[in-house]
């Protein structure tokens, strides 16, 4: 058994420890945003926040989160930040397909919990390990840079 909590709520998992946490969310939780690009923690499609810090959940075997804390997009998004980083990214045109869009939110969220005032360097550098086919770049960091400056004070 593992215990951590997620999304704000204290659960166990009853798989084995070895499970990746993309599968325990997916499978066990029905929680569908962390997705399955690559298998291989290049890509960032599973991006979620553990204690805070963005992690690849497919490379990330569940006993790696017991006693943590892990926030998934569906946990994140009925807060004020979320609210306002998927205004951003609408209105930057940051969003075609969907696909990397939760992993590329989480990162955001990662960064601007540290850096509520990146500069793009700074952007870009937390975005590395999130590929987007559709979209390109240049409108998500534009998305993330919007969000730091209308989001004063939320981080």
């Amino acid at each position: 058994m593992i215990d951590f909590i997620l999304n704000g709520k204290k659960c166990t998992s009853q798989l084995p420890p070895q499970s990746r946490l993309l599968d325990v969310l997916r499978e066990e939780f029905g929680l569908t945003a962390p997705k399955e690009g690559c298998g291989e923690g290049e890509c960032g499609a599973c991006a979620v926040l553990v204690d805070g810090m963005l992690w690849n959940s497919c490379i990330t075997p569940l006993a790696n989160v017991q006693g943590k804390s892990v926030l998934t997009l569906e946990g994140f998004r009925d807060t004020e930040k979320y609210k306002l980083l998927e205004k951003c990214f609408g209105e930057a045109g940051a969003v075609q397909c969907g696909f990397c869009t939760p992993g590329m939110i989480m990162a955001a969220e990662a960064l601007l919990r540290k850096n509520p005032h990146p500069q793009e360097a700074d952007i870009r550098e937390a975005i590395s390990g999130n590929l987007c086919r559709c979209t390109g770049y240049n409108m998500i960091i534009k998305a993330i840079r919007m969000a730091a400056e209308k989001g004063a004070g939320l981080w």
